[in-house]
């Protein structure tokens, strides 16, 4: 029996397929795998980064069937998608559970402390007593806060409210209607626009220093921060930033918590939940 870990978020997905003994033996990557978003592309996605991993491996064609996966997901934390994705997967057992959750696990330990994961989304998480409390995670439709597809979204929306007349059409904001073919054409790219695409749009905001850009970030450190502050609950625990919008964060909040590196990956604690999945 091998174990299997996947790492899967609104921009691709990673595989880590490891032996009893807990070395990996091969990884593997996908393409997005945002289970509330797109459950039959995660799945794709999420087998493609197996395939890979086992190539790697050196055991193509491998069972599936002899694998027990732990699954660290985005959108696995909406009603109907988890149940969904499990009845097209062929592993031996599966333990699902969301991104942040894997995070935690990887990034922590056992040990206490908060956990923020700022990529394409968003999402936060505290572990006290081995007890893990997660909050937002809710999509860029409901929340995302602080995350690449939000920061995207939010300078689309500035530069349509600076087209009203608003507030001042910046070059930043100028640039991105100009792109599009004018404001009829954002409008056209947000109605099938997926949270990544929105998200590509974020490294331009956060390296400029357009009037704009800044009070899109300010906007965006502030959410964060709160976010930060409700799971401390007055106290003091050390706090993780993880995904690619972490170096930006961390630069921003000074001294204001106990930063610390992550213990391991999110694919390290996806194969935790992997060793849990076989547990009776």
């Amino acid at each position: 029996m091998l174990y299997l870990g996947i790492d899967g978020g609104g921009t691709g997905c990673r595989a880590a397929v490891a032996d009893p003994q807990g070395r990996i033996l091969g990884r593997g990557t996908g393409g997005p795998a945002n289970i509330a978003s797109d459950t039959e592309g995660a799945r794709a996605s999420i087998l493609e980064a197996v395939r890979q991993a086992l190539a790697e491996a050196g055991l193509a064609g491998h069972p599936l069937s002899d694998l027990r996966a732990g699954l660290g997901l985005a959108g696995a934390n909406g009603k109907g998608f988890t149940e969904r994705l499990l009845c097209g997967l062929p592993f031996a057992s599966a333990r699902v559970e969301t991104d942040a959750v894997a995070s935690v696990k990887g990034a922590l330990g056992t040990g206490d402390g908060i956990v923020a994961a700022l990529g394409t989304g968003s999402v936060f998480a505290v572990q006290r007593n081995n007890t893990v409390r997660q909050i937002g995670g809710w999509g860029l439709v409901l929340g995302d806060e602080g995350s690449g597809a939000w920061i995207g979204r939010a300078a689309l929306a500035a530069a349509l409210r600076a087209v009203d007349g608003f507030g001042p059409m910046t070059p930043l904001l100028a640039e991105l209607v100009a792109e599009h073919g004018g404001p009829d054409g954002v409008v056209s790219f947000s109605l099938s626009a997926r949270p990544v695409d929105f998200a590509s749009l974020a490294p331009r905001v956060v390296r400029s220093e357009d009037p704009a850009a800044l009070v899109i970030l300010g906007r965006a450190t502030g959410d964060v921060a709160q976010a930060i502050d409700l799971l401390q609950q007055g106290g003091s625990l050390p706090v993780v930033l993880l995904g690619g919008l972490a170096p930006i964060y961390g630069g921003r909040f000074g001294d204001r918590w106990k930063l610390r590196p992550p213990l391991g990956t999110a694919l390290d604690g996806a194969l935790l939940l992997a060793r849990e999945s076989g547990e009776p």
